[in-house]
């Protein structure tokens, strides 16, 4: 159902309120209408691009929190952490993280997106990547979004390893799989 510009932006603000990750695309989908509505809309009422909201949001929970590496140094947008616990990622593929003749993104780009996932997960000042098994399940091409889910399996204090399985998406799709040994200065 097509509404007016006060109903539609009202509607606009409350959905991008409720959920700040929300794709322009998917917002035009929502209220059917074109990304450029949308995106006028956006600028009509002050709302950022979607990379700005994540990064504000991100900033504002994670800043104290991450304590392995600075933010800025986090590959993708961190949108949820739970230290020694949990985090999730999200990577969006662009042209400079593709081949230019096929479109897919490289390798090491999604591996970089899980590693430093998985040394932000970890509780201490110093983490790094001892040992990682690491398997791509499929391409990712441009334009795509990763999200990248980190979970601490086991903190072996004993050797002062952390062990961290990331799993990566694609709209629900799993594209990469790792295991990682992170070594730990520390235990808390």
């Amino acid at each position: 159902m097509r509404r007016n510009k006060k109903e539609r932006q009202g509607l606009l603000a409350a959905t991008i309120h409720e959920n700040p990750f929300i794709t322009d695309e998917e917002l035009a989908e929502k209220f059917i209408v074109s990304v450029q509505t949308i995106r006028l809309d956006r600028l009509e009422l002050s709302i950022p691009e979607l990379r700005e909201r994540i990064k504000t949001v991100a900033e504002k929970r994670f800043e104290d929190e991450v304590r392995s590496l600075p933010l800025e140094e986090v590959i993708g947008e961190i949108i949820d952490i739970e230290l020694d616990q949990s985090a999730i990622s999200i990577f969006d593929v662009k042209e400079e993280h593709v081949f230019k003749r096929n479109k897919i993104a490289r390798g090491h780009h999604l591996f970089a997106q899980a590693n430093s996932l998985a040394v932000a997960v970890i509780n201490d000042e110093l983490a790094l990547t001892a040992k990682a098994n690491i398997q791509f399940k499929r391409s990712v091409k441009l334009h795509e979004r990763v999200v990248a889910k980190a979970k601490v399996n086991k903190i072996d204090e004993s050797i002062g390893r952390t062990f961290v399985e990331v799993t990566s998406y694609v709209n629900n799709e799993l594209v990469f799989t790792g295991n990682f040994e992170m070594f730990r200065s520390n235990t808390n």
